[in-house]
């Protein structure tokens, strides 16, 4: 009886999960950011991080490792020691477009890193500023455009971005000239446009929310399949006439490759939990993006479906690699 009641205990302490020294996470957690603070990344991986910490005991701490379009921040990611105590938020645009616009990269975005899970979509929306452009309308919008002589100018934060790959596709399925301007960001794209010298952006909605309320800048569409819950009453791409113009940018949770599944499996299951919440869900839409947990395999899946779409996007913006 006593060898069977031993028999029976090892059985149950094998089938528990791992506790004590063994346990994972018995440390705080790194969380590589590879994009500056304050931006929409770093806001949403910080909020993240606290509901992490507050799940799992361990504290969940934010290294920001910003410079080259991402690239620090992945390079970083991608030499971190397997070991489950450094993950990362990656953009779509390191593991998807950089590879398209840089001849050298420090990573092998197929090789150096284990997907964890979909982090959140950031739409896009299609601007025009309000005193300038006469448009009400999408259609309208495309209408004028394309009576310009001279076409329009348009505004990015960067070549090869995913504004600027958006306002390139945008112009060209829409029939426009258009020259493409960079700035730095949203932060001197909108005064761009309010002075008239730029009629056109397809630009992170987040960045300008403020402006749309205040009716200065006027919405004409966003890229997502379905309306934005803080703006019911602009159409989507598809509504306004552009079917098959679903390009938002959208960011997920990665580990160093070599990383123990059982550790990625835990963490992406404890994202799509804590992600669920309506709270939660909630206060992402205010900051304005829309939480989006889910396996690995789904990143992988998004990852190869979206691919050709970006590589054509890239060409017809013209962007030419680094």
């Amino acid at each position: 009886m006593m060898k069977r009641r031993n028999l029976l205990a090892a059985s149950t302490l094998l089938a528990m999960p791992a506790l004590g020294q063994g346990a994972w996470p018995n440390r705080p957690v790194r969380v590589i950011v590879g994009f500056p603070p304050g931006g929409s990344l770093d806001v949403m991986t910080r909020l993240a991080c606290e509901v992490m910490t507050q799940r799992l005991g361990q504290s969940f701490v934010v290294e920001t490792r910003s410079g080259a379009s991402g690239n620090i921040g992945a390079e970083a990611l991608a030499r971190a020691t397997p070991d489950g105590y450094t993950i990362g938020t990656v953009s779509m645009h390191n593991v998807v477009i950089n590879p398209m616009l840089f001849t050298r990269l420090p990573f092998d975005p197929a090789q150096d890193f284990q997907w964890i899970s979909a982090m959140w979509d950031l739409p896009n929306v299609a601007v025009v500023p309000a005193q300038h452009v006469p448009a009400r309308n999408l259609a309208e919008f495309l209408a004028w455009a394309r009576a310009r002589p001279q076409g329009i100018s348009y505004g990015s934060s960067g070549v090869g971005t995913t504004i600027h790959l958006s306002g390139a596709y945008l112009l060209n399925r829409g029939g426009i000239q258009g020259t493409h301007v960079a700035f730095r960001g949203a932060a001197q794209t909108i005064p761009a446009m309010l002075s008239g010298d730029l009629q056109l952006a397809v630009d992170n909605l987040a960045s300008y929310t403020p402006v749309i309320a205040e009716g200065r800048i006027r919405a004409l569409a966003v890229t997502m399949p379905e309306r934005w819950p803080t703006l019911p009453e602009v159409p989507t791409m598809a509504e306004a006439g552009l079917d098959n113009f679903n390009v938002s940018p959208w960011h997920l949770w990665a580990a160093p490759a070599g990383t123990s599944r059982a550790v990625v499996d835990r963490l992406s299951q404890e994202i799509r939990t804590a992600f669920a919440d309506p709270a939660l869900q909630q206060r992402a839409i205010g900051i304005g993006t829309r939480l989006t947990g889910s396996t690995p395999e789904a990143v992988a899946e998004r990852l190869a479906r979206e691919t050709p779409r970006w590589a054509e996007m890239v060409r017809i913006s013209g962007a030419t690699p680094e």
